[in-house]
């Protein structure tokens, strides 16, 4: 469905392999904007939560097709979540994805949803452990966002899987999710661990926007503000919107001006964007 709809807008959708598709955004060309021939068209990398329909993407993509920039979309799977090493096999994937000639020259914004920042964690992973090899695409991320990030315990992470795999039983798939991995602590739970870690100390110190707020079972609002101040402490720019009641992975929905005024606010900070923002 986003696909029909974002050709019938001058984008064209383009299956690069399994769960992952390009949006070529063909209604903005170099020069627009006051961007040059020689400036490479700004990529972003939207990492989608589990479960996402293609009518609330296609709400988040819009935002980016005005403003001009391509859309490259990853989406996550149950399994490399509940088997990491699949998940690292993935992000070394993407990476190599995103050092092909087709994207090697980007700037690169990461706009990651829920469990999308796990997904974008296992990239981090190969980031950290040869950061002279994958230098070049820590250098092209311009930005970074975060929506909704599943953060705190292990129970946060299984009530997590159990509201988007079946919402009707999720304390019982909680209680699988709790029992399988302290069954197989070495193959998941140490990966979580050690992941967490990594993104706490990411190589990746581009400006950062937070979305999130207090009522969101998934995302833990303490853990979150320690992880922006953590940041910050760094030296990293970081903004963050909270709000007292709102919805996972549902801000723009049920906070629409206040949420795209921050994300516009942020975009234009960035100076990547070949437009200036329409939202």
């Amino acid at each position: 469905m986003l696909a029909r709809m974002a050709v019938s807008r001058g984008v064209t959708a383009h299956r690069l392999c399994k769960n992952v598709t390009f949006y070529g955004n063909e209604s903005t060309s170099p020069g627009a904007g006051g961007q040059t021939c020689q400036d490479p068209k700004p990529l972003l990398l939207m990492l989608p939560w589990l479960g996402s329909r293609p009518q609330a993407v296609a709400k988040y993509s819009e935002v980016y097709f005005r403003t001009g920039f391509d859309i490259l979309v990853v989406e996550s799977e149950v399994k490399d979540f509940l088997w990491p090493r699949w998940g690292l096999d993935r992000g070394k994937l993407l990476l190599e994805l995103l050092q092909s000639e087709r994207f090697m020259s980007r700037p690169l914004l990461v706009h990651a949803f829920s469990i999308g920042g796990y997904t974008f964690t296992q990239l981090l992973v190969h980031l950290t452990q040869d950061q002279q090899k994958y230098q070049a695409v820590t250098n092209r991320i311009k930005g970074q966002v975060y929506d909704s990030l599943v953060v705190g315990s292990l129970d946060h992470m299984a009530i997590g899987l159990g509201k988007t795999m079946l919402p009707r039983w999720d304390m019982l798939i909680k209680r699988i999710s709790l029992l399988y991995f302290s069954m197989f602590k070495r193959q998941t739970v140490d990966y979580f661990n050690s992941s967490i870690e990594v993104f706490w100390n990411t190589p990746v110190t581009a400006p950062s926007l937070f979305f999130f707020c207090d009522n969101d079972l998934l995302s833990d609002a303490p853990t979150v503000e320690k992880l922006v101040d953590y940041w910050r402490k760094r030296g990293m720019d970081v903004t963050a919107k909270k709000w007292e009641v709102s919805t996972h992975a549902g801000h723009l929905k049920r906070h629409p001006q206040e949420y795209l005024s921050t994300l516009d606010t942020f975009l234009q900070s960035l100076q990547i964007t070949p437009l200036k923002a329409k939202m």
